[in-house]
């Protein structure tokens, strides 16, 4: 009986033991906040915030351990600034941005904080890193641009549009991103023989003002640039396209998938998942100075033929076979 009690003790001792290290355990495990500041509106981002969610819940982050403050200026973007502001009040651990208005309303809140910019247009030439591969401030993450994507966007219009000689560029002159953006569009739609109708636009509701001055400049299609507050009116994009008979061609999927004829570029929910990636690594104490902004290397090609029929417009078979997703 001697030996049993003394074992039993142990086995007491021992669960004592376990149970007051599992409880400190629980005591010391941190909880953090991530601060995810956008332009576009909540419903526009819902799915990349689902899909950054899911990449934290597979890297062992669960709700307790990773709050998120979101915050969205629901597509007016001189609201990002106080925004900004509200998370650095916080003391959030880190602040994933979209865009690069939101990346540089975070910046101007603090020169602190790690930011990770996902799905951003051009960070260097706007003056947020000075360079990819060493971004060497409190700024990382991933940029949309590749030199190539213009070219490419043009080429699949003029596949499309048979004979066509006029081109929109529907692009946001207040976003620092487009500029350059807008510039390797225009040099891609010169070098293919075409004219350029260049419409900004600012606010969420200018829509209807730029369709219209497309057509008074007897423009043919329309390739609409990277920007947050287009993302998130990107239905009312498609369906003024399509009312004014104009194909137009994006940077998302959303776009094509909303009712213009196609789209082109890098696939956002893969970038959004990948920026889960960033945090963790932030989290874990690297330095957002010390991690290169990656370049997409997955890109996403959308057509939907639905659209393509309703303006008449008959698309090749070669594209359609190249197509990773056709609407119909």
């Amino acid at each position: 009986m001697g030996r049993v009690t003394a074992r039993l003790a142990g086995s007491l001792c021992l669960i004592s033991v376990l149970a007051f290290a599992n409880c400190a355990s629980a005591q010391n495990t941190k909880t953090y906040r991530i601060g995810f500041l956008t332009p576009a509106s909540a419903a526009a981002i819902e799915d990349r915030l689902s899909r950054f969610r899911q990449g934290m819940r597979e890297l062992g982050y669960v709700d307790q351990s990773a709050t998120i403050e979101f915050r969205s200026a629901e597509g007016k973007q001189e609201r990002l600034d106080e925004l900004a502001a509200e998370l650095n009040r916080l003391g959030v651990d880190v602040v994933l941005t979209h865009g690069v208005v939101a990346t540089l309303s975070a910046k101007r809140a603090s020169a602190k904080t790690p930011i990770v910019c996902f799905a951003c247009g051009e960070l260097v030439s706007t003056g947020l890193v000075p360079n990819l591969g060493r971004p060497g401030s409190n700024i990382t993450g991933q940029t949309l641009v590749t030199p190539e994507v213009s070219g490419k966007r043009v080429e699949l219009l003029k596949e499309v549009v048979p004979g066509l000689t006029r081109l929109a560029v529907l692009w946001n002159s207040d976003n620092p991103v487009s500029k350059p953006e807008f510039k390797e569009t225009e040099a891609a739609a010169r070098a293919s023989g075409l004219d350029l109708v260049s419409v900004s636009v600012q606010k969420s509701n200018d829509f209807a003002r730029a369709f219209n001055s497309m057509k008074e400049g007897r423009a043919q299609a329309v390739i609409v640039l990277s920007d947050a507050m287009f993302f998130g009116n990107r239905d009312l994009i498609a369906s003024l396209a399509v009312e004014n008979r104009l194909p137009a061609i994006s940077y998302s999927g959303e776009f094509a998938r909303s009712g213009a004829i196609m789209s082109y570029g890098p696939d956002l929910l893969v970038l959004a998942h990948r920026a889960a990636v960033y945090v963790d690594k932030i989290l874990k104490g690297a330095k957002p100075g010390d991690l290169p902004v990656e370049q997409p290397t997955k890109f996403e090609f959308v057509i939907n033929l639905k659209t393509a029929k309703s303006l008449g417009i008959t698309v090749p078979k070669v594209l359609l076979t190249a197509a990773d997703e056709v609407i119909e």
